[in-house]
């Protein structure tokens, strides 16, 4: 049988919470109320159920232990309840009756717990997280985007796991984290999205970047973790040499290898190109150039690869080649910011976009919010107006293609 005691007043208590009186900035009387509706309380308008007596009883039940006040339609007692209204002299007894601690309470449990941990050496991103969530707290605003406040030790692993996570050093697959930080391979799947949504709110930059591309920033990869390069130079490791003009479509090196690495033969390179999309990178040749994909977004382990790169070929020219859309201005944005290498947009122009517009695809309404938050960085004025005016974006892949008419 339900229990409709609980239901409706743990409804009761879900309004008053909701209400300004349960933080006592309510400046007049008001009353709590629980309307007796067909949309909320559809079985008590079944008059083929028995479930209306019931309800009566139960809420007659509540009224002689003066936890609530019925009021009954056109005033007729033991008719049809209109509504039911909690009251406020006896608040503790009804969070008794339910087993349930005040939302106040639970907010000030929380609010210590949060600066027992601000209080400690915390990571920024787990930081920022801490002090948004005191000051959602102490404005009495709700936190249930991230967090629940009954369920402390949730928050507490969610936290943990968050420094963890900026912590770690060590190259990782995902469930070897997930080993090392649960002992438990699989644990870190439950906590995935929120640790996600929680790196796209609080980290710069990481708002638009996939799962695998946030979580490979602290060396946890989803995947076996390798950097494709080709071009015009030998690599070496140790007394092993490998002559990248070899291989046409290049090779893989694996994030282990890259710290042994070598680069030789700089002396021919002449530009060094990080390419976004792994099929414009198999494809793509360029005469006395050095190519790297990228992947989307670059990581530490890219970044260290391309600081050699660069203090190997100083004196080269250095450009992204990426879609001409928000996400490939974004990425390009980042990596000249992240590795302070001076990168050129690299047929990422207006001219390159009008050739190929006959591949464009329309824009979305998330790509033209994007595109106009970043229509004031001078180089992207002109492409980013054309884009805007017409609704168009160009992805990569059709670059070097026959021109559609």
């Amino acid at each position: 049988m339900a229990q409709y005691d609980a239901v409706i007043l743990n409804g009761l208590l879900d309004r008053y919470e909701a209400s300004l009186l349960s933080v006592g900035e309510n400046q007049r009387n008001i009353h709590i109320d629980f309307p007796f509706q067909k949309s909320r309380l559809p079985v008590y308008f079944n008059e083929s159920s028995a479930e209306y007596e019931k309800i009566h009883v139960s809420m007659k039940a509540l009224e002689d232990r003066q936890l609530i006040r019925i009021l009954w339609k056109g005033n007729r007692e033991g008719h049809i309840i209109s509504k039911v209204r909690l009251n406020m002299e006896q608040l503790e007894e009804a969070y008794r009756y339910v087993g349930r601690m005040p939302k106040g309470d639970m907010a000030a449990n929380n609010s210590r717990m949060l600066e027992e941990y601000l209080s400690g050496d915390v990571t920024p991103v787990c930081r920022a997280f801490l002090e948004y969530l005191r000051e959602r707290l102490i404005r009495h605003q709700s936190v249930k985007e991230f967090i629940r406040l009954e369920d402390m030790d949730q928050t507490r692993q969610l936290l943990d796991t968050l420094q963890a996570i900026e912590r770690n050093r060590t190259q990782l697959y995902l469930r070897e984290f997930s080993m090392v930080h649960f002992q438990d391979s699989k644990a870190f799947e439950k906590l995935e999205g929120r640790i996600l949504h929680v790196f796209r709110r609080f980290l710069e930059g990481a708002g638009e970047m996939e799962a695998d591309e946030i979580l490979a920033e602290y060396g946890i990869y989803c995947t076996p973790n390798y950097v494709y390069v080709k071009g015009r130079a030998a690599l070496a490791i140790g007394e092993e040499r490998i002559h990248l003009s070899a291989w046409k479509q290049g090779i893989g090196i694996s994030g282990d290898d890259i710290g042994r690495l070598r680069l030789l033969g700089t002396d021919r390179i002449k530009k060094v190109i990080t390419i976004e999309n792994l099929t414009t990178f198999f494809r793509w040749q360029e005469e006395d150039s050095l190519m790297v994909y990228l992947g989307g977004y670059h990581n530490a382990l890219r970044r260290s690869l391309l600081s050699e790169i660069y203090s190997c070929c100083p004196r080269a020219s250095y450009f992204h080649f990426g879609d001409i859309d928000a996400g490939g201005f974004e990425i390009y944005r980042d990596l000249r910011e992240k590795t302070g290498i001076p990168f050129e947009r690299y047929h990422m122009d207006l001219e390159t976009l009008k050739k190929y517009e006959g591949y464009g695809r329309p824009l979305t309404e998330n790509d033209k919010r994007r595109l106009e938050r970043m229509a004031d960085r001078e180089e992207l004025q002109e492409v980013i107006a054309y884009m805007l005016e017409h609704g168009v974006k160009l992805e990569q892949e059709c670059i070097g293609l026959a021109p559609l008419a």
